[in-house]
């Protein structure tokens, strides 16, 4: 059996070296590594494939999200609200752009951000909402959205996990996570489903104005060479990423395929178990397991991590210190939070192998093994 990995990049790139290495070696030949013709290709790709009017790509996730932030005019002490349980970037640009987070609790089942916490959390300084796709399924955005309309707020999407989930709505029209609230953000961080051989990120909207002002940001609040309209950055996806990330975009629903298979196989092998919660997946979402997370019920999780390290298995807590309790936002009065649902999953959920890679005697291993302590 070929060692386990939590993501398998190399793997991956291997089965596409071909395409992928000539692909780069025609941005090299072409020496346009900066707003190149494999930039505007993968953008025009990227942008028929989410399904939105508008994609702008930029250096990394986190930028995708600052940008959108700043484009919507927030000014300081306006409340962004977030969910608590998600990566700390979410988050931190809520605070580097010297804005409000506020957190609010997630679905137990779905893990993604609860309506009902996010309507009580709504104030007359409330601006925004960013909602988290989190581990490849989508938030509650028909509920999300219509909240926002009735309280004229904004909503920035967090695809960072979920690009090429399919959310549909109750009159059964569907579109791609990203394309639904005001502005979608995402990551290629070489991990996520789709990955680039570096860091990278894209921004999403159908509004024209929204699209014309964040690409001005990313771009130093360029209007046109020297004209600077606008506090901008400086946030771009190189060529090279591009090239990459276009011939991967190819094979993106394959990917998730595969991983809804190696979903299918721990299901399969944990079902019913008293002490395995397997992943819940809503009515109105697909799921690309970005990854695929479990809860343990009367299980010593730090038990269980190194008696699968023992065995060569590799296992990941995603997040053990929820936004709520880190100590960079202090600042903002986390002693008001009490978020019974957020601290409870963070206690119980464990984070198994999950990529295009693996193969049925690797997922054998990992379930037997994992049932095997909990006899």
């Amino acid at each position: 059996m070929k060692p386990i990995q939590m993501v398998d990049t190399k793997t991956q790139y291997l089965k596409i070296k071909g395409a992928v290495d000539s692909a780069i070696q025609e941005v090299f030949e072409s020496a346009a590594y900066i707003n190149g013709k494999a930039v505007q290709d993968f953008t025009h790709a990227l942008n028929n494939y989410v399904g939105s009017k508008h994609t702008i790509p930029c250096a990394n996730g986190t930028d995708a999200l600052q940008i959108a932030m700043m484009a919507l005019g927030l000014q300081p002490g306006d409340e962004v609200i977030t969910p608590s349980f998600t990566y700390i970037a979410t988050t931190e640009v809520v605070a580097l752009l010297r804005l409000k987070p506020v957190f609010v609790e997630v679905d137990a089942k779905t893990f993604c951000i609860d309506p009902q916490s996010l309507r009580q959390a709504i104030t007359p300084k409330t601006k925004a909402i960013v909602p988290v796709h989190l581990y490849g399924q989508a938030a509650p955005m028909e509920e999300i959205m219509q909240i926002a309309a009735e309280h004229n707020l904004y909503v920035i999407e967090d695809n960072a996990q979920a690009i090429g989930c399919d959310y549909t709505f109750s009159n059964g029209t569907k579109k791609k996570t990203g394309s639904i609230g005001h502005i979608g953000c995402t990551s290629f961080y070489p991990s996520k489903n789709l990955g680039a051989f570096g860091d990278g990120g894209a921004i999403f909207t159908n509004d024209d104005v929204l699209a014309e002002k964040m690409k001005m940001i990313a771009n130093h609040g360029q209007s046109k060479r020297y004209y600077h309209d606008v506090v901008g950055c400086n946030s771009r996806l190189d060529a090279i990423q591009a090239a990459v990330l276009n011939e991967k975009l190819k094979h993106l629903d394959a990917y998730n395929d595969a991983r809804r298979n190696a979903a299918a196989f721990y299901n399969k092998a944990f079902a019913n178990h008293p002490k395995i919660t397997t992943p819940f997946v809503a009515s109105y979402s697909t799921h690309v397991y970005h990854q695929y997370t479990i809860l343990l019920n009367g299980v010593d999780r730090d038990a269980l991590v190194n008696y699968l390290a023992e065995q060569k298995i590799p296992s990941m807590i995603y997040y053990p210190v929820p936004g709520h309790k880190q100590k960079m936002f202090e600042a903002f009065g986390l002693d008001q939070y009490h978020l019974e649902t957020t601290d409870w999953l963070t206690e119980r959920v464990i984070s198994l192998p999950i990529h295009t890679e693996l193969d049925e005697e690797q997922l054998t291993h990992i379930s037997s093994t994992i049932l095997n302590f909990l006899k």
